[in-house]
Parts: C-alpha cells; structure tokens; sequence
C-alpha cells in the first residue's frame, strides 16, 4: 500500500534589511511596478538570498530550523552595504550589495551547512559565484521595459548600511514569500 503523499511547501534563506530599508526599496519595487509593469519583485520582502529556494516536507521543520539555528549561533551579525543598481539583463534589476567579508564567508556556510544536515543542494547556485543583491526588477519585465526601466534607474544613487541580525527562513504561501522564522547571529566576537 502506498504511503499518503507528504505535504511541502517552498521555502529559502536569506538575510533581511531593517524596517526603515525594506520600506525604501519596497518603494522602488512599486515604482517600477507602475512605470514598467514588473510585479514579480513584490512577492517577497527585500532580502539577499543566501540559500535558492528548495522544497521541504512540512512534517520535519524542526529537522530544517534546528540546523539553521544552530549555524546562526556560529554567525556574527553580518554587517550590509548597498551602493547603486545593477543588472542581469535581459530581466533582472536589483541594488547592489558590496561583497564583503562576513557576507561573502556566511553564504558558503549556509550553503554547505544546508546540504550536509539536510541534504538540500541547489546544483545551479554551487556552480556559480555568489552575487550578492536586492531584486527590483524581476522575471516578468519584458526587455523593451526592462531597457527602459535599467535607463531610469541605472545612474540613480542607493546608499544604506545595516548589520543584519538574523537568518530569516521564507515560505511561500502559494501566492507571496513570507517570513517563517529568524535565527539570530549570535556569535560574540573576540
């Protein structure tokens, strides 16, 4: 007899910026909603993506936090900086986020982490450098507008900085990505 098919939902790990930040480039989603029809960037709250999204059995989410809570603790707060937009024509706009550091040793680690304590691999994400960014602009904008929108915005300044505090595990819902559950950055430094 057949086992009954488990329930999954999608899911992903990212690092958030504070309130005050998402606000502003939730703004700018919005902005390029209205002027270029790109919708697809207001799934999901302001966030750099540190794991793909990947399916997970919703009977064993303690088996998926617990590993996440645990590299948390191994973590430092991950200091941010954003500086002006970039591209991955024809489709994508986002803001850029400068490779440093904290970021650049904690997103391996998530990765890596991930596929040893819960066998999830993104096989298209270990064969590329991480790039870290801000999405504004996603999938749905068709290239004409897609030239038109990278045109407006290309030379405009972004500047923020931020230390992120936690983890943050995203679901989707079916409709739009939301937050799921934090895990705080609580490694003390020397």
């Amino acid at each position: 007899m057949a086992s009954p098919p488990v329930d999954t939902a999608r899911f992903f790990v990212a690092l958030l910026p504070p309130p005050d930040v998402q606000a502003q480039i939730t703004a700018i989603k919005q902005d390029i909603w209205q002027q270029f029809h790109s919708k697809a960037a207001l799934n999901s709250p302001p966030h750099i993506t540190l794991q793909p999204p990947f399916t997970w059995p919703l009977d064993r989410l303690q088996a998926l936090e617990q590993p996440l809570a645990t590299l948390a603790q191994q973590h430092s707060p991950v200091p941010i900086q954003l500086s002006g937009y970039g591209a991955f024509p024809p489709r994508v706009i986002y803001i850029n986020v400068l490779r440093q550091g904290p970021l650049m040793t904690l997103q391996p680690a998530v990765m890596d982490h991930l596929e040893t304590h819960c066998a999830i691999v993104d096989a298209v994400a270990k064969r590329r450098p991480f790039a870290p960014h801000i999405t504004v602009g996603f999938r749905d904008l068709k290239p004409a507008a897609f030239r038109q929108a990278w045109e407006a915005v290309k030379d405009q300044p972004f500047l923020a900085q931020f230390l992120t505090p936690s983890l943050t595990l995203l679901r989707h819902d079916g409709h739009k990505w939301q937050i799921f559950s934090e895990f705080l950055l609580s490694r003390q430094n020397p």
